[in-house]
């Protein structure tokens, strides 16, 4: 950790030399792109290896920072079988008068996270996962294995002026679950280092019936789209004034191969405020999800409806997309409120290889809480597996409240489309798990 924040600083210190010198805007013209190497590790899922790159097409470059058209390809794998595979094209040219915007993606998770139901009320033992403490369980307790393949297509209209805006789309996802595949993980490892042969949270869920058989394995569910949009922001990929509003419903029928019916509705607030021009403001989101109707599959209550898809994944409470430092799922409901609030100051600016490029700080305060409730029962085996005693090793009633983080960020920018994300988040209580640190791409919102 302490040569990852040497190396931070020393190459803080490098590109603010280069801000010393002549700052003043290149008008970009053609193609250009950013590129991103994906190098980590991780002790279950091994090394990660891949890139991701994205191209700007600015045309004749009368319309810059804006861009015609931007392509976005991301290819990365775990050396265990996790992995990314995803391209995503967006751009208001293709078709006229419309923004089109369009996500074809493969996810594999070896260890996708699974902490129950309806936030605090589903307890996280964080013993269980440390393979130091003497109550150790697994580090993969609380994980399960899924497969999601996923095609997406936005479209935005004018409805009346520039500002109000129809949304419509489609959204076709298909979910392979399984429990976590141990043979996998474990192959090539010390005898110290195995990962014990036992029954994980999602295994103990299909048990006691709280996860019917029906949708332990995964299905599919096709989505459609339709909302409203209200935009007065003055730059799309970091906002200094204006308002961004959307109110979008979704509808997923049985008749097309959904496992059940369900709607949902989501309302989502942004707004921005300058505090010193170009360089400091400050701004926030607030975002409410509800299930209006039918019976929503468990492996699709972590999804968060947004009306822009600006990363690989947009799905559930905590983690780098939503709650930065509480752990990805924690907070899982049939309705949830979430917010944000974040200061961003443009700390140095300066042009490097022909290009621009500005470095930011930020400071944020993230929250959020399930909002309705997942009712669920159970069956038989549930008493004769959980048993009275060991009930609140699982389940706290009533103990829903609200979840807080907080942490800094930085921000490498060039020609003001392409954005290196870097946060580091602190949960507030310790339920929620300690700390998280994420690298990708773009402002949250």
């Amino acid at each position: 950790m302490k040569k990852n924040i040497s190396l931070l600083f020393f190459i803080l210190a490098f590109l603010y030399t280069f801000s010393q010198s002549d700052n003043n805007q290149i008008i970009k013209k053609g193609w250009n792109f950013g590129a991103l190497p994906a190098i980590t590790f991780d002790a279950d899922l091994g090394f990660q290896y891949g890139a991701l790159v994205n191209l700007y097409d600015y045309g004749d470059g009368s319309r810059y920072p804006n861009y015609n058209q931007s392509l976005y390809f991301e290819v990365s794998r775990y050396t265990k079988g996790s992995g990314v595979y995803r391209f995503y094209y967006d751009s208001d040219r293709l078709i006229k008068g419309l923004q089109t915007s369009m996500d074809l993606s493969y996810l594999t998770d070896q260890a996708y996270d699974f902490y129950g139901f309806n936030g605090y009320d589903a307890v996280f033992n964080e013993d269980w996962i440390d393979d130091k403490h003497m109550d150790y369980q697994s580090r993969v307790f609380y994980k399960y294995q899924r497969k999601l393949f996923r095609w997406k297509v936005d479209l935005q209209g004018k409805l009346s002026g520039e500002k109000l805006r129809w949304i419509a789309g489609v959204n076709f996802l298909n979910f392979k679950v399984a429990s976590v595949d141990l043979e996998k993980l474990n192959k090539n490892k010390d005898d110290d280092d195995l990962l014990p042969d036992i029954d994980g949270l999602y295994d103990k869920y299909v048990a006691w019936g709280i996860i019917s058989s029906e949708q332990a394995d995964g299905g599919f569910v096709p989505t459609f789209k339709g909302g409203l949009v209200f935009d007065t922001r003055d730059n799309k990929p970091n906002p200094m004034k204006g308002i961004w509003t959307e109110a979008v419903v979704i509808l997923s029928p049985e008749l097309l191969g959904a496992e059940s019916s369900f709607s949902k509705l989501s309302l989502t607030h942004r707004q921005y405020f300058t505090i010193v021009p170009e360089d400091l403001s400050f701004a926030y989101r607030l975002a409410y999800q509800t299930t209006l109707g039918g019976d929503v599959p468990f492996y699709y209550q972590s999804q968060v409806i947004t009306s822009i898809m600006k990363g690989s994944k947009s799905e559930g409470l905590g983690g780098s997309k939503t709650l930065r430092g509480i752990k990805r799922n924690r907070i899982v409901g049939d309705g949830f409120f979430y917010g944000n609030a974040e200061l961003r100051w443009k700390f140095a600016r300066f042009n490097l290889m022909n290009n621009n490029f500005y470095l930011g700080l930020n400071g944020f305060f993230d929250f959020g809480k399930v909002t309705k409730k997942i009712d669920f029962t159970t069956n038989v085996v549930w008493e004769d597996s959980l048993g009275p005693n060991n009930y609140s090793n699982f389940f706290e009633d009533d103990a829903e409240e609200l979840h807080t983080s907080y942490g800094l960020g930085l921000r490498v920018a060039m020609n003001q489309n392409f954005i290196v994300a870097i946060d580091y988040g602190l949960a507030a209580d310790e339920r929620d798990g300690g700390s998280g640190f994420y690298m990708g791409l773009n402002y949250l919102f």
